[in-house]
C-alpha cells in the first residue's frame, strides 16, 4: 500500500459513522463527567472482552494483558494509531475496538511477517470486519508515514527486530535511526511511542536482538531519547521474574511468558 493510499484511508476513517461506544453510553443516567471517566476506564476491558474476538487471541490475553497495557499507554477513543510490525493483528484488533469508529488504526506489516503469521491476518481482516483498520505493507527501510498523522505508534515485541538480520528470509538490516526519525515525524506533538519487548540481561549488546530476540531496555531508552523522544513512564505489568533472560524468546520454556518491559515515550509538545 502506498503513502497516498494510506493518507486517503486515514481521511476516510476519520469521517466514518459515529462511535458505537458513545451511542451506548448516551443512555447512561450518570453525569457527563462521570460518563467520560467511566468510559475511559472501561473501554480497554470492553475491547478485550468483545464477543467477536477469537479463541486463540483470548488464550494469549493472560500473558499479554492487553487491557492493562493499552490503558497504561493512554490509548483511547478517537485516536489515530499506527501498529508497527503488527504481525497477525492481535493488538490491531483490540486497538480497533478501543479507538472506535472515530479513530483509525494502520496495521503495518511486511512480506516476512506476512509469511510468518500465515492465514491469521487474512482471517482477521476478512469481510471488512474491522472497518477502521487499514493495512500498510512496507518493507524494511521503505517506511514513509504521513507527517503528524498519528496520536500513537505501537511497537509490540518488535523493537529488537531493528537488530535482526536475515536477508535470505526477506529481512535486511533496518536503519534504526532512520526508522525512529520517521516515527517521530509521523507523531503529532505530545504523541505516544509505546514499546513492549523481551528483556535481555542488563548490559547485553544490541546484537541480542538478532540472537535471542531480546533487548536491554537501557539500549532502547538511549536510542529513543537520541531520536528526540522523552521517557514518560515505565510499567511492571508484564514482568516475570522466573525468566532469567538467557533463552531465546521462542524457546519452549519461556515462549509466551518472557519477562517484558513496557515503556511509554512521548514526542514533546
Amino acid at each position: 500500500m502506498t503513502y497516498r493510499i494510506v493518507a486517503t484511508a486515514l481521511i476516510s476513517v476519520l469521517t466514518a459513522c459515529s462511535d458505537r461506544t458513545q451511542t451506548a453510553n448516551s443512555n447512561d443516567s450518570t453525569s457527563p463527567a462521570d460518563t467520560i471517566e467511566r468510559t475511559t476506564e472501561s473501554i480497554h476491558v470492553a475491547a478485550v472482552e468483545h464477543t467477536e474476538r477469537g479463541a486463540t487471541d483470548k488464550k494469549r490475553d493472560a500473558g499479554r494483558k492487553p487491557a492493562e497495557v493499552l490503558e497504561f499507554f493512554g490509548i483511547t477513543q478517537g485516536m489515530d494509531v499506527l501498529d508497527m510490525f503488527s504481525g497477525g493483528g492481535y493488538y490491531t484488533e483490540v486497538l480497533s475496538r478501543v479507538v472506535g469508529s472515530e479513530g483509525s488504526v494502520i496495521a503495518h506489516t511486511n512480506q516476512a511477517y506476512a509469511g510468518f503469521v500465515g492465514e491469521e491476518a487474512t482471517i482477521r481482516y476478512a469481510n471488512n470486519r474491522l472497518p477502521n483498520v487499514e493495512i500498510l505493507m512496507a518493507e524494511n527501510n521503505a517506511f514513509k508515514f504521513p507527517d503528524g498523522a498519528f496520536d500513537a505508534v505501537l511497537m509490540i515485541l518488535a523493537y529488537h527486530d531493528i537488530y535482526y538480520v536475515s536477508p535470505n528470509d526477506g529481512w535486511p538490516k533496518i536503519d534504526g535511526p532512520k526508522l525512529l526519525d520517521e516515527i517521530f515525524i509521523s507523531l503529532r506533538p505530545g504523541g505516544i511511542l509505546a514499546i513492549v519487548d523481551h528483556y535481555a540481561a542488563a548490559g547485553s549488546a544490541p546484537e541480542t536482538g538478532n540472537t535471542l530476540h531480546r533487548i536491554d531496555p537501557e539500549i532502547v531508552i538511549a536510542e529513543i531519547k537520541a531520536a528526540g523522544f522523552v521517557l514518560d513512564s515505565k510499567s511492571e505489568v508484564l514482568r516475570n521474574m522466573d525468566d532469567d533472560h538467557s533463552l531465546n524468546m521462542a524457546a519452549p520454556e519461556v515462549r509466551g511468558k518472557t519477562d517484558r518491559f513496557v515503556l511509554r515515550l512521548k514526542k514533546p509538545n
